[in-house]
């Protein structure tokens, strides 16, 4: 086993970053939209956690590794496309050096030339569980979270091409650091929602996907993610990343080798959000375990070990909407006691627990005005992306057409049929026949319309549904 020096940062290392943790704390809950933190981890320790580094401390220990395809493809790569391998870290530096296939172990299957690996979503307490000095590497304290650091974070170790779909996180925000290598981030509002095409399946707790590949977009098929405002990215070792709530993400890795850690924050506001993840794990399991020909999807993300009885959701849901409304009450009765003529609105959120309980937790203080803070050097606000390749090819709120020509911006809707005019200069028998021919395809298609379970579970588990859903919750147990 590798011997682990301490780091032991004095004071003026301390004194030296650009922001105080009160005032890096007040940024993070003031901030509407992706930041890029510089110079505030510039000394900790876990700058020093490359791959070898890892490798020497956790030796033989074994991640599970998911690998992807390296490919152009118009849909996302979800996690239940890829394959998954256990091997330890040597394994996977031998594989990415192009060594012989008895130093790649597992790795052995998937050619480095046409694959990714990734070691993602490893939780540092558990992974160094016998190395417990090393939480202390990660050091959140820097940003006013005095009772976070490893131990509340979790590792990503990943190639060049690695990447995670674009989704949006149901709870909280988020704090990366990046540790080796750089990766991109791109970067959407919450008020772009729509223009994502949500989906719940594959089904992970915490994670709505979307249907678009934010890379690489089928503009047919989703066109009005040509108005989704990407904001784009690419981090650097020593920097930090702040993620609003509820901002979708999707990042890759652009180097042959990257490792960051990131810790998720937790905000007042989740007490409804679970209310409503409680709501959507209840449909997802009753509508996808009913036997059908169309459940046989692979539905279900690997993050989860299995689908959970109906009986146990609707317990977790209960216990869910219980929680929030004493919550709620408890902020009501406190409210109250200090001004008995105050109203609380069902939104209101609830103050921090005063026995430290929820000391990391995002929230505002009462009577407190936020931080006043300017972007600069050591702020950078994470740019807006204005280039051509963020809008369909046929801007200018077309659609695209389905012709060969990008440079057709006519309706691609299957049902209203289009003349291009570079396709077809000019009427010709041939062509109306072909036309016709196209036009009875599409009327067959109309008369055997079917609607599957997954697009049943699209319109019902709309955030807009779902928030209506958890109210009626709410108000039918008589709340305020």
């Amino acid at each position: 086993m590798a011997m682990k020096t301490k780091v032991v940062r004095s004071s003026t290392d301390m004194n030296t970053k650009p922001y105080s943790p009160e005032e890096a704390r007040g940024i993070v809950g003031s901030l509407k939209q992706p930041a890029v933190f510089c110079n505030m981890a510039c000394d900790w320790p876990a700058l020093k956690w490359s791959v070898e580094y890892l490798s020497s401390v956790l030796e033989d220990k074994p991640l599970r590794f998911r690998i992807g395809k390296r490919q152009t493809a118009k849909a996302p790569q979800f996690e239940t496309q890829c394959c998954y391998a256990e091997a330890t870290l040597s394994e996977f530096l031998a594989w990415t050096q192009g060594q012989p296939d008895a130093a790649i172990g597992p790795f052995s299957t998937s050619p480095y030339s046409q694959c990714w690996a990734y070691a993602d979503y490893k939780y540092i307490a558990m992974l160094f569980e016998e190395e417990s000095a090393m939480f202390q590497d990660v050091v959140w304290t820097d940003f006013g979270f005095p009772d976070r650091d490893g131990r509340d974070s979790t590792l990503w170790i990943g190639t060049e091409g690695a990447n995670t779909p674009c989704h949006q996180d149901s709870y909280g925000c988020n704090l990366v650091l990046q540790v080796h290598g750089r990766k991109r981030w791109h970067l959407f509002p919450s008020e772009d929602t729509h223009c994502l095409y949500p989906t719940r399946i594959p089904y992970e707790e915490s994670s709505v996907f979307s249907r678009v590949n934010v890379v690489n977009p089928d503009w047919n098929r989703f066109p009005a993610f040509a108005k989704a405002r990407a904001h784009v990215v690419t981090l650097n070792p020593g920097q930090v990343l702040f993620v609003p709530r509820h901002w979708w993400h999707y990042v890759e890795s652009i180097d042959p080798i990257t490792v960051s850690i990131n810790s998720w924050l937790e905000m007042d506001v989740d007490d409804e959000a679970r209310v409503g993840e409680a709501l959507t794990k209840t449909l997802v399991c009753a509508l996808k375990s009913a036997p059908s020909p169309d459940n046989s999807d692979n539905w279900l993300n690997p993050t989860e070990v299995e689908a959970t009885s109906h009986e146990t959701n609707l317990r977790y849901l209960s216990l869910a909407v219980q929680s929030c409304l004493g919550k709620r009450k408890d902020l009501c009765n406190e409210t109250l006691s200090v001004n008995p003529g105050a109203a609380v609105s069902s939104h209101t959120k609830r103050k921090r627990d005063t026995d430290g309980t929820t000391a990391n937790k995002i929230g505002r203080k009462n009577h407190c005005e936020p931080p006043q803070f300017t972007f600069g050097p050591h702020l950078i606000p994470v740019p807006r992306k204005l280039d051509e390749q963020s809008a369909s090819p046929g801007d200018k709120g077309g659609e695209r057409c389905s012709c060969k020509h990008s440079d057709c911006s006519a309706p691609s809707n299957k049902l209203e049929r289009h003349r291009c005019e570079k396709c077809s200069p000019s009427s010709s028998p041939e062509r109306d026949s072909t036309n016709e021919a196209v036009l009875e395809e599409d009327k067959k298609e109309a008369d055997t319309l079917t609607i599957t379970t997954n697009d049943l579970l699209d319109c019902l588990l709309q955030p807009q549904v779902v928030s209506l859903v958890a109210k009626l919750l709410f108000d039918k147990q008589g709340t305020f």
